[in-house]
């Protein structure tokens, strides 16, 4: 029935003499009774989604004018986290157009009724129109002078969909046969897909995962493909199972992927160590975490008369990952190792990222070296890139290291072997070099964004028994200087050469964001002037240091910021302060270090240095390398996002566990926003962030929240609430599907 009115419908609408009809005037012109009146309703929708027809004046259809019809843009949809309505933002393709010009945050309103089939994320077409105010505006003392934003003026309406976006589904599996149904636990998606392909293991209730397939009809539900049974409710590692298929991680590699592997051979080849610069008998060393298993960096440091050299010897996985293996095709989709919350799901298979990659002590490994020379006061002199074999000396935690580097000299000498005592020197000597590179590198603008991490211990069940607080010590920053000083010399070199690379770039931030994280600065007492002005950004970073809301105006100074990203340009990286900037320093867990190796070794080979190969590999042409770079943007974005996620439902957890052993626990915690709705704080053990509700106050009614001076008083004689305070709070509640957590102070 739908589908003959849908027709009559267009019919009446294009005849000469049509006046714009409502949906009752609609019906009396076709004769619709009111039996069908349902489907002359579905009828509109589908024809008024599809542009076909459009709504004037007091709801009166009539076909597109020149100007509904207008100019269309190509970008991606965005829902609202709880799809409130089905209302969505579309955010253009090319923000650069006129209309997207004066915008601050280029985007425009989809209101629910005009979204069509899209899913969140999806890429579509829209048509721009002209978006009067409600009528009781007119009629409103507050509104009715209000000057609108653009972005307030303009709608879109979706006309088609260009691109799905790739996308798993995790969800609750009920009904059966043609009933069977996924119940999306994902509050941006439509919350119900029709299912196919059941399979025969799942039963009512199981959390299934799914794949989507279709969605041509936005009267019914959308269809998907269940992939995978995860297990009831109360299955052990569930939790992490759902972030894992939501995202599209990979949990196995496929068997050509794992067979070329073990192809390789665990010894290198004769030939290969003769063809490199040997560094077996140099005091080489590496610095990872404690539980690290693949190491992919190892330094050396020699003191000259006149400065410094320091070889930074990164694992030489493009030696054994050639172009279009199955292995690269593998590395290259994953784009990056992703570490959760009790696993790593690695970019190669553990034969290479644990094996004949990592670089292990007292075994040979094949690396590809940048050997730098510094003067006395850390500008860089020289650079040469060397493929080269070493034998790691020794293996430091940043436990171990931190140690021996802050060790005096009394503890140094005792120590029982000579070998150890070399390399506390080492250490030490490696230390003064980083410690010169990173006062240069701030005295030319760098941020100072280091924060402490927390993560939480898990038994072999993966139930959380405790936190390990991380500080960011001068091991860490030794580490940390020498790797990017490879990399800004690699990016150096790469951009003086014809050879298309992929760079990382950080570009500069928004002012008007700039000006209001400057706000919230100055409600934690600071005096803020101009951030915009890199050195004052960097004052207030010195001032903030080892203060109580140092953390949460660090992470609001970061969300101020856009967000680090890889490229085809050399466009510079904001927050360390670099015109030049790669990554090459981690090819086991990231795909761009591998690209940016065989880049180096393709320019070294056409100059013929004398451990290059003779033959380098081939590299992308510009116009891939712009794909590629959005590629492994993208899976880093979701890589980051399993991270958190993972461990924030570990650390949740962990929460519920200390309160349900002891239920008048509390936790010490630091004001760090103030808003009407209640005060955001932070466990300051945990790194947890949380509100406490304006109405879980005690005697909330007589607190008032100043706008003037952004704080809560209080109408009595109670201390008012500011941010950066210290604060005793006890849990209320945890909401794990909006990651809000509740508390009440004490």
């Amino acid at each position: 029935m739908k589908d003959s009115l849908i027709q009559q419908i267009r019919e009446l609408v294009r005849q000469p003499d049509y006046r714009p009809a409502n949906k009752s005037e609609l019906a009396r012109a076709l004769g619709v009774t009111p039996k069908e009146r349902k489907s002359l309703r579905e009828a509109i929708v589908e024809l008024e989604n599809s542009g076909e027809i459009v709504a004037g004046k007091k709801s009166r259809y009539h076909l597109p004018s020149r100007n509904d019809q207008g100019e269309t843009k190509i970008g991606t949809i965005r829902f609202s986290k709880d799809r409130k309505g089905h209302s969505a933002w579309f955010f253009p393709a090319n923000s650069e157009a006129s209309i997207f010009a004066s915008m601050e945050n280029p985007r425009i309103f989809v209101p629910g009724r005009f979204c069509s089939t899209s899913l969140d994320g999806d890429e579509v077409e829209v048509r721009l129109s002209k978006r009067e105010p409600p009528r009781w505006h007119k009629h409103s003392r507050k509104h009715r002078d209000r000057i609108y934003d653009e972005e307030e003026t303009w709608q879109a309406q979706v006309v088609q969909i260009s691109k799905r976006k790739t996308r798993k589904l995790v969800g609750t599996f009920h009904g059966k046969g043609s009933r069977a149904s996924l119940a999306s636990e994902d509050s941006k998606l439509p919350p119900r897909f029709q299912l196919i392909d059941i399979l025969p293991e799942a039963s009512t209730g199981d959390v299934v995962a799914a794949e989507f397939v279709e969605w041509s009809d936005p009267n019914l539900p959308p269809v998907a493909r269940m992939t995978d049974v995860l297990g009831r409710e109360d299955t052990a590692g569930i939790d992490i199972l759902r972030v894992i298929h939501r995202l599209g991680l990979p949990l196995e590699f496929p068997a050509p992927v794992l067979a070329e592997a073990e192809e390789i051979p665990d010894l290198i080849d004769d030939e290969e160590i003769v063809r490199r610069e040997d560094w077996r008998e140099r005091e080489v060393f590496t610095v990872d975490p404690e539980d690290a298993r693949d190491f992919d960096d190892a330094i050396s440091v020699t003191k000259l008369e006149d400065g410094w050299e320091v070889a930074i010897h990164i694992a030489d996985v493009s030696h054994y990952v050639k172009p279009d293996s199955e292995l690269d095709k593998e590395a290259r989709r994953r784009g990056n190792s992703v570490y959760l919350a009790d696993r790593v799901i690695p970019m190669l298979p553990e034969k290479l990222s644990n094996g004949v990659c990592s670089l292990k002590p007292d075994v040979e490994r094949l690396t590809h070296a940048a050997v730098l020379r510094f003067d006395s006061s850390g500008e860089r002199k020289s650079a040469r890139f060397v493929s080269a074999v070493i034998c790691s000396a020794q293996r430091f935690s940043y436990e171990e290291a931190y140690a021996l580097m802050r060790a005096d000299e009394a503890t140094t000498a005792s120590l029982e072997s000579g070998k150890d005592r070399q390399l506390a020197s080492h250490l030490k000597r490696a230390w003064k070099l980083a410690e010169i590179l990173r006062r240069r590198r701030f005295d030319e603008g760098a941020l100072n964004l280091d924060f402490p991490e927390v993560r939480v211990l898990l038994d072999e069940n993966g139930r959380p028994t405790g936190v390990k607080k991380s500080i960011y010590d001068e091991s860490h920053q030794l580490i940390e200087e020498f790797m990017l000083a490879a990399n800004e010399a690699v990016a150096l070199e790469t951009k003086n050469d014809a050879t298309a690379s992929v760079y990382r770039i950080h570009e500069d931030p928004d002012q008007g964001k700039l000006e209001e994280f400057t706000e919230l600065a100055r409600t934690f007492g600071h005096e803020v002037h101009d951030v915009t002005q890199r050195p004052e950004l960097q004052k207030l970073l010195r001032a903030i240091r080892g203060t109580i809301g140092e953390n949460g105006i660090k992470l609001a100074l970061l969300k101020s910021l856009k967000r680090a990203a890889y490229s085809a340009e050399p466009l510079g990286h904001y927050g360390l302060a670099k015109a030049n900037y790669t990554h090459f320093t981690s090819p086991i867990r990231r795909y761009a270090d591998l690209a940016v190796h065989r880049v180096l070794r393709k320019i070294l080979s056409r100059r013929h240095e004398p451990t290059a190969p003779e033959v380098p590999d081939r590299t992308p042409k510009a116009s891939e390398i712009r794909d590629f770079a959005r590629h492994i943007s993208e899976t880093e974005r979701i890589a980051a996002e399993a991270e958190q996620e993972t461990r924030r439902i570990k650390i949740y957890e962990y929460l519920e566990n200390l309160v349900a052993e002891d239920a008048d626990i509390s936790f010490a915690a630091t004001i760090q926003e103030l808003r009407p709705i209640g005060a955001f704080v932070e466990i300051d053990d945990l790194l947890i962030r949380g509100l406490i509700r304006k109405n879980d106050l005690p005697r909330y009614d007589e607190y008032f929240f100043d706008r003037l001076r952004n704080e809560f008083r209080s109408r009595t004689n109670a201390p008012p609430l500011r941010a950066g305070e210290s604060i005793r709070v006890s849990l209320l509640h945890i909401d794990r599907e909006r990651g809000f957590v509740d508390f009440a102070p004490v």
